[in-house]
């Protein structure tokens, strides 16, 4: 076997991660200890390798990297990127690592796949009451974990089923980050729930994370190429996909119009979502999504809204009256909505009043999008 290239290599492959794992539990140490160092798969491949670009020296990294290396493994950047003492590792770890890491996979069960069904079930709850900020961390380790399980699982019935698990925590996790304001993060999150959809067999795993990520072309501005993207999915989806799916992926297009500017788009498709939508609740197949008559009409208020009239605004607290107290990021979403309306209005007062209460929720959450959008409008959070 070839000799560790740094000790950062040795330490790692001593944790028993990959390279993807630990940038992975990286992120999750600097989240949790507020630091701002960031590590990517391809800089972590060349600080191991202690080579730069094109094989040239690698030079002084980022001090705030340093630090985020420092304090995992508690030893100074430049010993942690110098070759190690023992420069030879035992030539038979390799093989038993791998062995190790296929036999633990071996033994994921029905049992153990509910357990971690039920994982991902809770943290919907709570980041859909206290936000991303409650919760991120947790999922990452999850998502790190199934990883973990899925790469080593080769065939059958449980690679699938880890693929499900692993398409709809990279979903949530986009989803979050995209709230938090990460939007390169929140791409590469959807991006690797695409790739994890496929080994699925199910086509519907595949558009919801695409439509998804469609949202973050939208806060990018790019709403044009989120209505060509939902438009395709919606032909893809229109054969082999739970029908409560279908609605969602309609009303998430009449929303992707109307943040076009094509309004009257936008009601012919949130009509034609309640046209799909059951008209009694059914158990879920396929992927999370929460939509019911209650939804989709914070959905069509919140997209359509004609923010000269006070009949708009009444429709949105209307909207709010309705809607479910754990759904806390909804609530400030749609609060926001109601102090842009009643800015556009003339109503200075109730208009800041709301959104003072929205900036409150944003930051209890932790949702910079929401807060941005406050700030993009001019009104003053104090």
């Amino acid at each position: 076997m070839r000799p560790y290239r740094t000790l950062l290599e040795q330490k790692i492959r001593e944790r028993r991660m990959t390279l993807e794992e630990f940038c992975t539990y990286a992120e999750n140490v600097a989240r949790e200890h507020g630091e701002p160092g960031t590590l990517s798969l391809r800089h972590l491949q060349r600080l191991v390798a202690g080579k730069g670009p094109k094989g040239q020296p690698l030079g002084p990294i980022r001090p705030v990297t340093a630090r985020l290396l420092e304090r995992i493994f508690e030893l100074d950047s430049r010993e942690l990127l110098a070759p190690p003492i023992q420069a030879i590792a035992p030539p038979d770890d390799d093989a038993a690592d791998l062995r190790d890491r296929i036999q633990r996979s071996r033994r994921v069960d029905a049992g153990m796949l509910q357990g971690l069904r039920n994982q991902l079930n809770t943290i919907r709850r709570i980041d859909r009451q206290y936000g991303a900020i409650v919760t991120h961390n947790e999922l990452l380790a999850k998502i790190a974990r199934v990883r973990g399980l899925f790469t080593h699982r080769f065939t059958g019935s449980t690679r699938r089923e880890l693929a499900v698990l692993l398409s709809e925590m990279h979903a949530l996790a986009g989803w979050q980050s995209l709230d938090t304001g990460h939007l390169s993060v929140s791409w590469c999150h959807y991006e690797q729930a695409k790739a994890a959809a496929l080994e699925t067999e199910d086509i519907s795993y595949h558009a919801h994370a695409a439509a998804e990520q469609a949202f973050t072309l939208i806060e990018l501005g790019e709403t044009a190429a989120a209505v060509d993207l939902l438009e395709s999915i919606r032909r893809s989806a229109q054969h082999g996909c739970p029908k409560l799916l279908r609605a969602w992926l309609t009303a998430a297009y009449g929303e992707t119009l109307a943040a076009n500017g094509e309004t009257l788009g936008a009601l012919q498709q949130f009509d034609e979502a309640g046209r799909l939508l059951p008209s009694e609740e059914v158990n879920q197949e396929g992927p999370y999504v929460v939509l019911n008559a209650s939804h989709l009409s914070r959905w069509r208020g919140r997209s359509t809204y004609n923010p000269s009239h006070f009949a708009s605004v009444n429709l949105l607290m209307e909207v709010i009256g309705n809607l479910d107290s754990t759904f806390v990021r909804a609530e400030c979403a749609t609060r926001v909505d109601i102090a842009i309306a009643l800015s556009n209005l003339g109503d200075k007062h109730r208009s800041a009043e709301e959104a003072r209460r929205a900036a409150g929720i944003a930051a209890e959450i932790g949702s910079v999008r929401h807060a941005n959008r406050l700030r993009d409008c001019g009104l003053s959070a104090n």
